[in-house]
């Protein structure tokens, strides 16, 4: 008998996945926790709790032969080496507090270096100035450094030291930080002293599949970012292979043939480790959009939409089609224009328009923005027939049939709504010597592309997404 159990960390919620034996498949626990926003610009999770509800849901789901951990990527914390505490909260991955700091090491000509070994850009969406602000700024931490008991890391170093007693991280969550060698799968002693984090502080880089150490209820056998996990849950395992979650931001990755050249890379694409198993280590791209459920969010806390479920049809021509456009860069925009000073635009307004046509423009722009992540990335990798996507704004069969429109390609929704819970179960799993095939019926409808004007359409919202720049 084998039973795997994974823990699902997120933005917003902390899950447990069980896959039993005969191949059933359940949640056992899912509990949600608060976002903090103590300033503009600034996104907190309280660290303790977020530990407290990943041992929760690891109880709730009883012992298991492996366990797989999917962590939040970029986002990071302090805490005190020897005894485990938090010294700080979790600052978010959108969180945009050292949007100076980078803008200070762009102009001094720092971008190079950085994208030459790390294979990432200059932006604060990444852990590492993240961390150097925490150096500068929390008393705690400073005095944890002078007295040599400092860890600085990605949530799931944090959370596999209280829950193992060893703080470790795997090399697809270090390749997010900004501080890992990209070819090398290593600390990269220049990237630290460029950021100011002393490489001592920071935890063991191992593969994404291995011994962990033991937890509660179980010998942790993966250790992975939740968008690689997704990307394995998928089924991707070719170059070219590609999936979409529409989860708080969107996220792309697709699988490349070796390590993508990030100089060279058109689109603003970032080159990221997709998992290492063994002595093998697998690439992908990434690109993404900030703002997905948040901007569902805001509507419906701002009372553009009664409920998330009035995104799920609307019987009127596409917004786009009509002149109205919706740019979400609450966040600012990710890939592949990288612009932290963006902020959302809606142009296109007329005194006869409501706020249903706000909510149908406001959808559309999510999907328009993932179109121009997908496009970016078919210049730079021949892509799959078929785009994988998952997600909560996927359970929307207008966006879904929307983004088939807009970007050409077929969509298939998967049936799987943990499907990150479960990618990370397979990779626990492969710890043990055991396959976890996915259950046969887990994709799911297949939205085909219509004849649309489509280069209307995309002509029409760039000329919008132009006019979100420089408002912050």
């Amino acid at each position: 008998m084998t039973r795997i159990v994974a823990i699902d960390q997120g933005t917003t919620s902390t899950r447990a996945l069980m896959v039993e034996a005969d191949g059933s498949i359940a949640i056992a626990k899912s509990i949600r926790h608060e976002q903090h926003y103590p300033q503009p610009g600034w996104v907190e999770h309280d660290a303790e709790a977020l530990l407290a509800n990943v041992v929760a849901c690891l109880e709730a789901a009883g012992p298991a032969d492996a366990v797989g951990l999917s962590n939040q990527g970029e986002s990071c914390l302090a805490w005190d080496a020897v005894s485990g505490k938090a010294l700080s909260p979790v600052i978010v991955w959108q969180d945009n507090r050292t949007a100076g700091d980078i803008e200070t090491m762009r102009e001094t000509g720092r971008a190079p270096l950085v994208l030459e070994r790390a294979g990432l850009p200059l932006d604060p969406y990444f852990s590492a100035s993240k961390l150097r602000w925490l150096l500068d700024s929390n008393a705690g931490v400073k005095r944890a450094l002078s007295e040599g008991r400092l860890r600085l890391g990605t949530t799931d170093a944090f959370f596999l030291q209280r829950l193992t007693g060893r703080a470790a991280t795997d090399v697809a969550t270090a390749s997010r930080t900004s501080l890992m060698n990209l070819r090398a799968g290593a600390w990269d002693a220049e990237l630290c002293t460029l950021f100011g984090v002393p490489q001592a502080c920071l935890p063991d880089i191992q593969p994404s599949v291995g011994d962990f150490g033991k937890g509660p209820t179980g010998v942790i056998t993966a250790s992975i970012v939740d968008q690689q996990a997704a990307l394995h849950g998928h089924g991707c395992r070719r170059p070219g292979d590609l999936k979409i979650t529409f989860g708080t931001g969107a996220f792309c990755l697709a699988l490349t043939a070796g390590v993508p050249d990030a100089p060279s890379l058109s689109g603003g694409l970032l080159p990221t480790v997709a998992w290492r198993i063994g002595e093998e280590t697998v690439y992908a791209l990434d690109g993404g959009v900030y703002d997905v459920g948040s901007s569902l969010e805001w509507a419906v806390n701002s009372g553009i939409a009664p409920h998330i479920d009035s995104f799920s049809s609307f019987d009127r021509p596409p917004a786009i089609e009509r002149g109205l456009a919706f740019v979400p860069a609450f966040s600012g925009l990710a890939c592949p224009h990288w612009d932290r000073s963006a902020a959302p635009v809606l142009i296109g307004l007329t005194p006869a328009s409501d706020l249903v046509d706000i909510r149908q423009a406001l959808l559309e722009g999510v999907a328009l923005l993932a179109c121009g992540v997908l496009d970016a990335m078919s210049r730079e990798v021949p892509l799959g027939d078929v785009i994988s996507i998952d997600g909560g704004v996927s359970r929307s069969p207008y966006f879904c049939q929307f983004l088939a429109d807009c970007c050409g390609r077929p969509i298939a929704l998967s049936t799987l709504d943990e499907i990150t819970g479960f990618g990370a179960a397979q990779l626990a799993a492969r710890g043990i010597g055991k396959v976890l095939a996915p259950p046969l019926d887990a994709r799911g409808q297949v939205y085909l592309p219509r004849a649309v004007p489509r280069e209307a359409w995309l002509t029409r919202f760039r000329s919008a997404v132009g006019r979100t720049s420089g408002w912050r």
